[in-house]
C-alpha cells in the first residue's frame, strides 16, 4: 500500500504538528484503505463519501492516541470499521423482508434458488447480489460485518480478529449464529411465496 519513497512515520510526525500538506499526504495514502472498508460495510441510507469523511474526522482527531504499536493501516481499518457499525447501528430501522417487497427479478431469482441446486444464469447475478443484501440488512450489524469479512470478503479468522478486535471465539459463535439467521429468513421469505 506505501507508496515509493512514503515515509509513514516522519508523515505522521508532521501530521501531529499541524503541517496540512503532511495531512493531505497521509490521507492520499490512507484513502484506498478507507473506502474499501466503508464500500464493504456501507449502511443502506447513507452515502460512502460522507461515512468516509466521518472515518477521517476521527482518524485525525485522535491520531495522537496512535501509539505505533500496530501498522496505522490496521488502527485506521478499525476506526473504519468501527465507524460503520456505529452507523449501522444508528440505521435501527431493519423492516422485515417480505415477499411482496422484492421486485420482478429477485422474486424470480429467490424462486430458482428455492426449487432448483442449477447454479444461476449470469443475468440474474444483479438481482441475486440485491436480494443478498436485502437479506444482510436484516442481520444485526455486527453480525453482518462478520459475514461479510468472512464470507463476502473470505477473510481468515485471524483477519477478522484483526480488523475488528474480537476474540476468535466470539468471532466464530457470531458467524455461526448470522449464518442460521439467514437460512432462516430465507426460509420465512420461501414460505411466503407458497401463500
Amino acid at each position: 500500500m506505501s507508496e515509493p519513497g512514503f515515509d509513514m512515520q516522519a508523515c505522521l510526525e508532521r501530521v501531529r504538528r499541524q503541517d496540512e500538506e503532511a495531512a493531505r499526504q497521509l490521507f492520499h495514502h490512507l484513502y484506498p484503505l478507507v473506502i474499501k472498508v466503508v464500500r464493504s460495510h456501507l449502511p443502506r441510507r447513507m452515502g460512502e463519501e460522507d461515512l468516509t469523511q466521518t472515518v477521517f474526522m476521527k482518524v485525525f482527531a485522535n491520531l495522537n492516541q496512535y501509539a505505533g504499536k500496530a501498522p496505522l493501516e490496521h488502527w485506521v481499518s478499525r476506526i473504519a470499521v468501527n465507524t460503520c457499525i456505529k452507523a449501522l447501528r444508528a440505521e435501527r430501522v431493519r423492516p422485515e423482508v417480505r415477499w411482496a417487497d422484492l421486485s420482478e427479478d429477485e422474486a424470480q431469482v429467490l424462486d430458482l434458488l428455492a426449487h432448483t441446486s442449477e447454479d444461476l444464469h449470469p443475468d440474474r447475478n444483479a438481482a441475486s447480489r440485491e436480494l443478498a443484501e436485502k437479506l444482510l440488512g436484516q442481520l444485526k450489524p455486527k453480525d453482518r460485518l462478520v459475514i461479510n469479512l468472512m464470507t463476502l470478503e473470505g477473510r481468515s479468522i485471524q483477519e477478522v480478529s484483526q480488523i475488528t478486535g474480537w476474540n476468535p471465539t466470539v468471532i466464530k459463535v457470531r458467524a455461526f449464529r448470522a449464518r442460521a439467521r439467514l437460512k432462516k429468513l430465507f426460509s420465512q421469505l420461501t414460505k411466503g411465496e407458497k401463500q
